[in-house]
């Protein structure tokens, strides 16, 4: 009684506990008698566990177990046991009592493995003096117990793996006698003393996100980025995935495994961020702070600590394996993420991270996948042993590295422990039963051979959940203070000598996972991904800074490819397109003005292209030709060709006019082209097509041209026969006819004072034949052809310059 004192929620009644006892052994006599009719066995422990599943019937009361402390127990500790007790009957439970159960040591893994999943056995009854009453449990209605037993009392023996049950015995009104009416089971590590050699444990610490980050900047110098989202500041923020990753990853000696672009993303939030709201809307981001104090948290966890740097945005290897290399520039890809990993990390970090692993989905492998792997330069590969899985009889757990051939070695995760925390660790019940199973699977591990030492590595899931990661930490801490285990980094684990016997064989394609297969990015994504590619390079050889655009885009496709898309293909499908429509959008930036019907009223003159460059930056490398559609009658150019070129400079925000002369040789309508190329002569944007209209040469014009030319004809005339009459009088009049004709050479000049003297072409053109300036007009004489040349806009059409 004083014992049972000791420890809240227990009691102890031997003259109960008897009367109980003996209930269970009236209720269970036919079967006993049954059961002794039957031939002695030598599995006394199959006997029991047939026993206890008749005598347990359903699960009338489920028990969840929320902790168990301490996980590894030693000599002198007391062990808690809590969670939560729930009659899912239609009736009520009386005279109750939940207590502890001990059984045997398991005998290897896979007896870990069935008893985890259903095992009816519930084991020996601790001593009755640690257990907890409930006088009543109402259907529906949970109540909390917490059960504490010194260890001492759980009678361990050897070092092993042993169950341990928490069961419930009660009656109903339908069956008034004592009976089990729930179970819960859990394993018990059990290893006091150090053992001989032991296991070096690597854990792989995952910080990866989903993409978060668009290709679209700011139009300003800074180009503020655009983040599709702001779940990423969720992650950040107290409490959220990624900060728990980093609290709890910082206490524990593991291997951290970063995206670089959830470094670069982080950094572009502490820089100032737009959030896209809309088709053409953003709004400010809000969470600076919460991504520059998670950054400098990070920094200092992962200071002295070994780091690996996934290629940029994490790219899924499986699916540009089996839907990507046939699709030329794949693979370019992934060598530009790998190659912007190490200088990512390191600049933001201030660590060298280790680029020499790649990380397939799920660390399933086949040749191809290895292939496409080690292409970007990595040599080392992290599978899993539910891949590579052992065919050589081995009766215990080889370490992780092997030789896979070409230089390249395989690290192998164990399976086992790298997904024991994939289900819902939100739930008590479920976290506890996970933690209690990992640690008995590494002690297990040991067991197998325990003058063996091995590198084991575990590599869970890529993004696991904050409540996940929390039971991630408390199995790992317990694990680090075992008896049985020791940390070693990834670096350490992949240089281990490998196990002889140690499968090596890569299993072929057909072997991959069919789940896996219909998770990976379709085909259709890596085509995309290369027509964007074209529209790029094709944007950026015009670009005066083309790292403004080649930077955030290349970093987007990279995205476009991420492993984190898988069971997303929608999510995937959006962010695709979306990087597609910008590029386009920008694209569009630098085009040619439209131009109306243009005018050419004489022979040459200039037709003016308005180049338009909305653009921050300024645009070169360009070429504009101008293309007649009939070069017979209308031609192009200095040289009347065709066509004509020129190459065209434009300042950011501004336009450029670029003209061209055009010569006409016929009147009429034609039509013209302007195209943009790029140097190397692919087009760039649309074409504009408009008309010139040849004027100049009309029977109007002619006519007044021949008129013209046929009075200075007659004019000469005049002069020559006037000069000629002029000379034969003087002749024979002499001297003082000749005073008369200077005379009236002064007559004349008095007339045109203003003048002074003329030339004898002067004074034809001043009075033609037949013609005075007081003369009235005559009938014959021809009306003007054209109106005086006005400086007013020429209405629909455009008169171009000469």
């Amino acid at each position: 009684m004083a014992q049972a004192a000791d420890f809240q929620g227990t009691s102890a009644s031997p003259a109960r506990r008897w009367l109980r006892r003996t209930g269970v052994l009236l209720a269970g006599a036919p079967l006993l008698a049954g059961l002794l009719q039957l031939p002695a066995s030598p599995s006394a422990d199959a006997a029991e566990r047939t026993a206890v599943a008749a005598a347990t019937g359903s699960k009338t009361v489920d028990i969840s177990l929320h902790s168990l402390s301490p996980s590894v127990p030693s000599d002198g500790d007391t062990l808690t046991v809590s969670g939560r007790i729930t009659n899912n009957g239609k009736q009520s439970v009386t005279d109750a009592q939940l207590g502890l159960r001990v059984g045997p040591t398991m005998n290897g893994r896979s007896s870990i493995d069935t008893a985890a999943k259903n095992n009816p056995y519930a084991g020996t009854e601790v001593d009755g003096s640690y257990v907890q009453d409930f006088a009543k449990l109402a259907p529906g209605v949970p109540q909390g117990f917490s059960l504490s037993v010194p260890v001492d009392e759980l009678e361990l023996g050897a070092d092993g793996v042993y169950q341990l049950g928490v069961t419930l015995t009660g009656e109903t009104a339908a069956q008034p006698y004592e009976r089990i009416l729930g179970i819960e089971r859990t394993f018990l590590p059990w290893q006091p003393d150090a053992a001989e050699r032991k296991s070096r444990t690597t854990y792989l610490w995952p910080l990866i996100s989903t993409p978060h980050m668009t290709a679209e900047t700011g139009s300003n110098e800074q180009q503020t980025p655009v983040f599709k989202d702001d779940d990423l500041a969720a992650e950040l923020a107290p409490g959220g995935r990624l900060q728990q990753l980093v609290t709890l990853g910082k206490e524990l000696d593991v291997t951290w495994v970063i995206d670089p672009d959830l470094l670069a993303s982080v950094v572009a939030m502490v820089g100032g961020y737009e959030i896209r709201t809309g088709t053409d809307t953003t709004t400010a981001g809000t969470h600076k702070e919460v991504a520059k104090q998670w950054l400098a948290e990070l920094e200092k966890a992962v200071e002295g600590k070994e780091v690996v740097a996934l290629p940029f945005a994490d790219p899924d290897l499986a699916s540009l394996a089996h839907k990507g290399t046939k699709i030329a520039g794949s693979l370019s890809h992934l060598k530009d993420a790998t190659e912007v990993a190490a200088t990512t990390v390191e600049s933001i970090l201030h660590v060298t991270p280790s680029t020499d692993y790649a990380w397939p989905a799920n660390g399933a492998i086949d040749p191809s996948i290895v292939k496409v792997a080690t292409s970007a330069g990595a040599d080392k590969v992290i599978s899993r042993s539910d891949s590579l899985q052992e065919t050589g009889g081995l009766s215990y757990t080889p370490s992780a590295a092997r030789p896979i051939g070409g230089g390249t070695t395989a690290v192998v995760a164990d399976a086992r422990l790298s997904t024991a925390f994939q289900g819902d660790m939100a739930v008590a019940g479920n976290s506890t039963l996970a933690v209690q199973e990992f640690l008995a699977q590494t002690l297990m591990i040991n067991l197998q051979q325990p003058g063996k030492q091995r590198s084991i590595v575990v590599a869970p899931q890529r993004m696991p959940s904050a409540s996940q990661a929390q039971e991630m930490a408390q199995a790992l801490t317990a694990l680090q203070g075992a008896n049985w285990s020791e940390s070693a980094e990834l670096s350490a684990a992949t240089e281990a000598k490998p196990d002889p016997g140690a499968t090596t064989r890569v299993p072929s394609e057909s072997e991959y996972p069919s789940s896996l297969s219909k998770q990976e990015l379709p085909p259709k994504t890596f085509e995309h991904v290369e027509e964007i590619q074209r529209k790029i390079n094709k944007f950026r050889v015009i670009l005066t800074e083309e790292d403004r655009v080649i930077t955030p885009f290349g970093r987007a496709l990279n995205r476009a490819m991420s492993t984190s898309w898988r069971g997303h293909e929608a999510e995937e499908v959006v962010y695709r397109y979306g990087v597609d429509a910008y590029i386009d959008e920008l694209t569009e930036q630098v085009a040619l003005i439209k131009k109306s019907e243009a005018k050419l009223s004489g022979r040459s003159a200039t037709i003016p292209i308005t180049v338009q460059n909305n653009l921050v930056q300024g645009v070169d490398h360009l070429v504009l030709r101008l293309t007649s559609k009939h070069p017979s009658r209308l031609s192009i150019g200095e040289r009347e060709r065709a066509y004509w070129e020129q190459r065209v400079e434009v300042s950011g925000g501004h336009s450029e006019s670029v003209k061209f002369t055009a010569n006409g040789r016929a009147n009429g309508r034609y039509a013209v082209t302007a195209q943009l190329y790029t140097e190397d002569g692919q087009p760039y944007g649309e074409e504009i097509t408009f008309d010139v209209s040849v004027t100049e040469i009309t029977p109007t014009v002619m006519l007044v041209i021949a008129g013209g030319v046929l009075l200075l004809v007659l004019a000469g005339f005049r002069m020559y026969t006037q000069r000629k009459r002029a000379a034969a009088r003087r002749a024979e009049e002499g001297p003082d006819d000749g005073a008369e004709d200077d005379a009236e050479a002064g007559r004349e000049a008095a007339f045109h004072p203003e003048s002074g003297p003329r030339s004898d072409a002067e004074s034809a053109l001043a009075s033609p034949v037949g013609s005075r300036e007081d003369d009235p007009e005559q009938p014959s004489d021809p009306s003007p052809d054209t109106a005086p040349e006005s400086t007013d806009p020429s209405g629909t059409g455009e008169r171009v310059d000469r």
